[in-house]
């Protein structure tokens, strides 16, 4: 059995392909808003897996960690349609105690479907903030701009 794929990495920048199937759409064959989070999701967790972190191993860490968004504005440009073959672009920009500063983009091509500013912070499992496990930071700074 293969593993699904988590795209690859062009410089510093994540490429994840999304296809996108009539589940995705409206009556009109136009992909739902909401969706659109999801994509730009599956981008940060893929993005992190190909950096050797996973949502799991951060949880059974000894110090367990998560994520939480605490802020994403989506910039909607042009509407994303059934069996549309997607590109969504992902940059982790920077770490900042125990917020990450991410970009994104989902192109169709070289149109730009959706862009959006993302903010993450790093949780224990209380709920409060805290810096990221030093392996996450070491994994993806070199990814940095």
């Amino acid at each position: 059995m293969t593993e699904p794929s988590a795209g690859w990495l062009e410089g510093r920048e994540h490429v994840l392909p999304v296809r996108i199937y009539y589940e995705d759409t409206d009556f009109t064959g136009v992909v739902y808003h909401a969706n659109y989070l999801r994509y730009f999701e599956r981008g940060r967790s893929d993005f992190l897996r190909l950096a050797g972190v996973s949502h799991n191993g951060l949880l059974q860490l000894p110090d367990p960690a998560a994520f939480t968004v605490t802020h994403i504005a989506v910039d909607f440009k042009r509407a994303a349609r059934i069996d549309d073959a997607l590109l969504v672009r992902t940059t982790y920009d920077a770490v900042k105690g125990p917020r990450l500063f991410i970009s994104q983009r989902i192109l169709r091509g070289e149109d730009l479907i959706a862009e959006a500013k993302v903010e993450a912070a790093c949780i224990g499992m209380d709920g409060r903030p805290r810096r990221p496990p030093p392996g996450l930071v070491d994994a993806i700074q070199p990814l940095f701009g």
